[in-house]
């Protein structure tokens, strides 16, 4: 499986049984990133908010996927969405393999939601905090799920990501090694090295 950045929380995961498009943002929203324009099999949204929900940007091909799609609920605070309200993670099974795009994640899973998520070979996660958890969370996170990669998404660089969230190198200085990818994409194999995967935007 394929799986490229398309800026903030937007990804495309191309696989063998079909394409999906995550969380892609409105026109203008993520300073910095251009505005969504893909055609996949399924477009999926973690919440509501305008820099997650814009699925009039994704054209349907009208082909139903042949991959699995599972949804953990949680919320997009730490008070049960009494501030943000709720979010899904959305995971996807395909070619022998798990990915999950955890949208705007704002607390820590339980341990039922933890084995409701079960292993993973992909974890998209965000890291820069104020809406979601920060790096210090996620990287509990990441410990907590042992995906084989974790991609990072949702933080601030020097050209693009919310002025409000926090930036890249906090969750990433965490780590004793960080793999980072020259362009946007990288693909997924069964026998893929254990890593935090950082992917280049734009390129």
């Amino acid at each position: 499986m394929k799986l490229t950045w398309l800026g903030h929380a937007c990804f495309r995961l191309d696989t063998a049984c079909g394409s999906v498009v995550f969380d892609p943002f409105q026109d203008g929203t993520v300073p910095g990133c251009g505005n969504i324009r893909e055609t996949a099999d399924l477009v999926l949204c973690s919440h509501g908010h305008g820099d997650h929900n814009a699925k009039e940007n994704v054209v349907l091909t009208g082909n139903t996927p042949s991959f699995r799609v599972l949804r953990v609920p949680c919320f997009h605070d730490e008070v049960q969405g009494a501030k943000r309200g709720e979010n899904v993670i959305h995971i996807i099974e395909a070619e022998g393999m798990r990915a999950a795009h955890f949208g705007d994640l704002g607390h820590a899973l339980s341990p039922e939601q933890l084995r409701e998520i079960g292993p993973l070979d992909l974890a998209l996660i965000p890291v820069g905090g104020f809406y979601t958890i920060d790096a210090a969370a996620a990287k509990q996170l990441t410990e907590a799920l042992d995906a084989r990669v974790v991609v990072p998404m949702h933080y601030r660089t020097e050209t693009i990501g919310l002025g409000a969230i926090g930036p890249l190198d906090a969750f990433t200085s965490l780590f004793d090694s960080v793999t980072t990818y020259p362009g946007a994409s990288l693909t997924l194999t069964p026998d893929m090295p254990k890593q935090i995967a950082v992917l280049t935007y734009g390129k």
